[in-house]
C-alpha cells in the first residue's frame, strides 16, 4: 500500500478555457476546454506522484463527472480508493481573458453530502493496510459535512501511527488543531483571519504560529506568502524561503503544489528543511504552468537548486 494517502471531501473536475475578452450579454468563444481533476487531496496526491511518491486518494464520487473524475485520477497513474455518493461531482470553471492575462475563477459548491457518504470516506482510510506514513487531508468541504471531518482525519491518521498534514481554515482548522497534527498549511490570508491580525510582518505572523503551535496542537506550520514566500515555523526552529523570480503564468494549484512537494519529499525520507526546499521549488513551479496545470518535474527539479531558505533566530513573543 501507499506512503502517501489523500482524502479529498469535495472532489472537482476543473475545467479551462482562453477567451478573447470577458464580457457581459454577449457569447463568448472560448478554445477547447481542458479538464484537470481537481479538488485540494487530488492535487496534492497529483504533485506528490510526479515528484516519486508512492499515493493513493480518497473521494467520494457521483455521477457521470464522478466517473470522468476517476478516469482523470487513474490516468496519471494515482491508485483511487473512491466511496459512492448519490449526488454529481461538482465542476469548476477558469477562462483565461486573453486581451488583459487576468484569469477568472468560478468555483461551485459541492452538493450536500448524506451522513453515510462522508463516514465512508473515514471508513476507507482506516481499512488501509499496510498503514500509510502520511494522510493528507486538503480542500473544502461541501454541505452536510461536519466542521470536524478533518480533525476525524487525523484522528485516525494518528491511530494507524500516520502523520498528519492538513490544509484548510476557520471553524475546521479550529477543530485540527484543538485534535492535533503534524504539520498545517494555512496560506497568509487564511491564517489572518483564523486569528484575527492582519500579520504585515514576518515577527507577527511567527508569534501567531508559535501560539498555534503551544500545547503540541501541531508540529510545524508552513505559512505560505504569496509573491512574498513561505515560513516554517516549529516549536524551535524557523526558516524564511524568499521567493523566486519568475514568470507568474496562473496562480491556480500552488498551494496544493507546495503541499504535494513537501509530503512527497517527507515521505522520501528527506528533513523537514529539505522539504521545504522542495516545495517552494513545486509552488513557484505551478506559477510557472498555464490554466489548472500543477506543477511539472522537470521544473521542479530545474527550479530547486535556487530555492534560497534561510534559518532564523527571531524570538518568541
Amino acid at each position: 500500500m501507499p506512503d502517501i494517502v489523500t482524502l479529498t471531501i469535495n472532489p472537482s473536475i476543473d475545467i479551462f478555457v482562453n477567451v478573447e475578452q470577458v464580457e457581459p450579454t454577449r457569447k463568448m468563444r472560448c478554445s477547447s476546454p481542458k479538464r484537470d481533476p481537481g479538488g485540494g487531496g487530488i492535487n496534492v496526491a497529483r504533485v506528490a506522484h510526479r515528484l516519486g511518491g508512492d499515493v493513493a486518494a480518497i473521494y467520494p464520487t457521483g455521477g457521470a463527472i464522478g466517473k470522468l473524475l476517476q478516469r482523470l485520477v487513474e490516468r496519471e497513474g494515482i491508485a483511487s480508493l473512491v466511496t459512492p455518493s448519490h449526488v454529481e461531482t461538482r465542476e469548476n470553471f477558469t477562462a483565461y481573458e486573453e486581451g488583459s492575462g487576468l484569469q477568472y475563477r468560478f468555483v461551485l459548491p459541492g452538493s450536500r453530502l448524506h451522513d453515510s457518504e462522508w463516514q465512508a470516506c473515514l471508513d476507507t482510510l482506516a481499512r488501509i493496510t499496510p498503514h500509510p506514513k502520511y494522510v493528507v487531508a486538503s480542500g473544502s468541504e461541501p454541505p452536510g459535512v461536519p466542521d470536524d471531518f478533518f480533525a476525524r482525519v487525523a484522528r485516525q491518521a494518528k491511530a494507524m501511527g500516520a502523520k498528519a498534514i492538513v490544509d484548510t481554515s476557520g471553524s475546521a482548522l479550529t477543530a485540527v488543531l484543538n485534535e492535533g497534527v503534524a504539520i498545517i498549511k494555512p496560506n497568509l490570508a487564511e491564517l489572518a483571519e483564523f486569528v484575527g491580525n492582519s500579520l504585515d510582518s514576518d515577527k507577527e505572523r511567527i508569534a501567531a504560529c508559535h501560539k498555534l503551535i503551544a500545547g503540541g496542537r501541531a508540529e510545524a506550520i508552513a505559512l505560505t506568502l504569496g509573491d512574498q514566500g513561505a515560513l516554517l515555523v516549529t516549536a524551535d526552529q524557523i526558516w524564511r524561503a524568499q521567493p523566486m523570480k519568475v514568470d507568474v503564468v496562473s496562480a491556480v494549484g500552488a498551494g496544493d503544489s507546495f503541499l504535494g512537494g513537501m509530503v512527497a519529499a517527507l515521505a522520501a525520507g528527506k528533513p523537514l528543511r529539505e522539504a521545504f526546499r522542495v516545495a517552494m521549488a513545486a509552488s513557484t513551479a505551478a506559477v510557472m504552468s498555464p490554466g489548472t496545470e500543477l506543477s511539472r518535474e522537470a521544473d521542479v527539479n530545474r527550479l530547486l537548486p535556487l530555492v534560497q531558505i534561510a534559518e532564523l533566530e527571531t524570538a518568541r513573543t
